[in-house]
């Protein structure tokens, strides 16, 4: 038994779509991307299958999503904050003058002395 439950738009040749169905003997949700083009129509191995028995799980998992959850954040420039618990790297001083020195040698002489074989 297949029931579909519906199809969400993704872009112009694929769409997601939410069913009921049976596989391997057992039942259960599925999400899965549906594609249409000129060389393949159908589903892709996008997907992902709730069986029933983990569906109230799943169900109330969604349900704990609000509006307020979803909405999307003004496209402001964001600057990103690090938890205090973590640290950056640091270049180490000097290394952007050592930088523009090795670029400032001919090749020959920024090469490594390497044994001939």
């Amino acid at each position: 038994m297949e029931k579909d439950i519906g199809r969400i738009k993704k872009n112009d040749t694929s769409e997601i779509v939410v069913r009921v169905d049976n596989f391997a003997g057992r039942k259960g949700l599925t999400i899965r991307e549906f594609i249409t083009t000129d060389r393949y129509t159908g589903f892709t191995k996008s997907g992902v299958k709730i069986f029933a028995d983990n569906f109230q799980n799943f169900k109330e998992m969604i349900n704990s999503v609000t509006d307020e959850d979803m909405k999307e954040e003004p496209a402001e420039e964001k600057t990103e904050e690090i938890p205090k618990d973590q640290t950056t790297l640091e270049k180490p001083e000097g290394s952007e003058e050592k930088a523009a020195e090795s670029q400032e040698k001919p090749a020959e002489e920024s090469k490594e002395n390497l044994p001939d074989y």
